[in-house]
């Protein structure tokens, strides 16, 4: 009999629950809000004021159906096109060149499809791509991962990647996520945090050096420097270079603790660019408040929470770095996106993960979680 329960116990395994309703929670939030903050936009453009959440919801759709094809298989099944996919990311990304290339808001960061109603962004296929790729080189490298070459490979390894995304599409965010997620993995993946310590050394004094040469009138960064300069003083042109910085402000401090209400914002009436993209929590704050944007908050930290008892039970080391690359990805892109709307750092244009509008953004975060649940769900109940 006992032998018989002992049994039962090993073949019953974990499916993360809590993690599938956060989830969805954020994504069911998102859609609400995508419309609440776009409806008025859309109607002006297109005059469909459920323009915006129509799209989103066919690549929350699209999405779904991918994290549940991806939960239910095997991770380790992916490892054997961890290459091709380094390769096939890059590809993609030259193809933003070529006339196959799409832009919006000046920037060409997207590829169209032929036959596909939707446009797909490259970098979004390098994030998980990088993640898998590194997840793979991690586990072959083993303890060789905490030597300084094993460092170096594995900084080294996304550069190409970076550079090209950088350079081609212009998109600074999208390179500094992508370098933090090797960063953080190879952190998790080696106990010796001298070398990062370092690093983090390095950084802040390139940062400074940079902020010294923007404000002391340097040309140095160009565009970039503008957006520092904006930054460090919106009100210098309120107009132009800081006039993003100030309506997100002015959206955050309208809102109060209780918000205006749900659809009640004034900042999306055209005030606020880009209210239901890389600015959506402003939106958040105004018209839920310093409440909303806390309880928000609060399901960020418990999705990465999960994600993290998920990877500290993993059955292997490779499932474990896939959990912490896709809880990496969320974490610094979340981080980074709330900062950029406080003002804390210079505006990137970085999305909030599963809010934002975005249809590949959405749709290969889902097939990340996807990855994560199928880690999850091999995970054996006696083991948690």
């Amino acid at each position: 009999m006992a032998a018989r329960k002992r049994a039962k116990e090993q073949s019953e395994y974990f499916f993360d629950y809590s993690l599938l309703f956060i989830v969805l929670f954020l994504m069911g939030f998102g859609l609400v809000m995508i419309y609440s903050a776009s409806s008025y936009s859309a109607f002006e453009e297109y005059e469909d004021t459920a323009y915006y959440l129509k799209k989103q919801l066919t690549a929350v759709i699209i999405g779904l159906g991918m994290m549940i094809v991806v939960a239910n298989i095997p991770y380790h099944f992916w490892e054997r096109f961890a290459t091709l996919g380094y390769l096939v990311s890059a590809g993609l990304i030259v193809l933003v060149k070529t006339p196959l290339g799409v832009s919006s808001h000046g920037a060409t960061r997207w590829i169209r499809i032929p036959g596909v109603p939707m446009n797909l962004q490259p970098a979004e296929v390098a994030k998980l791509c990088m993640i898998l790729f590194l997840a793979v080189l991690v586990c072959k490298m083993k303890k060789g991962v905490r030597t300084l070459k094993g460092f170096l490979v594995m900084v080294v390894t996304p550069l190409p990647i970076v550079v090209e995304v950088y350079i081609l599409t212009s998109n600074l965010s999208s390179a500094i996520i992508i370098l933090a997620i090797a960063v953080l993995m190879v952190f998790v993946a080696s106990p010796d945090y001298k070398k990062f310590v370092i690093m983090a050394l390095v950084g802040a004094a390139f940062a400074a050096l940079i902020i010294y040469l923007v404000v002391s009138g340097s040309d140095f960064l160009a565009f970039r420097g503008g957006r520092i300069r904006a930054w460090l003083e919106p009100e210098s042109d309120p107009s132009d270079t800081g006039f993003q910085t100030l309506q997100g402000l002015y959206a955050i401090g309208s809102g109060g603790i209780w918000g205006k209400g749900l659809g009640q914002s004034m900042q999306k009436l055209n005030f606020l660019p880009e209210a239901q993209n890389d600015m959506i929590f402003s939106i958040i704050c105004e018209e839920l408040g310093l409440f909303g944007a806390v309880a928000i908050i609060l399901m960020f930290i418990m999705l990465l929470w999960r994600m993290m008892i998920i990877a500290n039970n993993a059955p292997d080391l490779f499932g474990a770095m896939l959990v912490v690359g896709v809880m990496g990805h969320i974490a610094v892109q979340a981080i980074l996106n709330i900062a950029v709307v406080t003002a804390t750092i210079p505006n990137t244009g970085i999305s909030l993960p599963f809010i934002s509008y975005g249809g590949s953004s959405v749709m290969f975060l889902l097939i990340e979680i996807g990855l994560v649940l199928s880690v999850a769900r091999r995970i054996q109940l006696k083991e948690l």
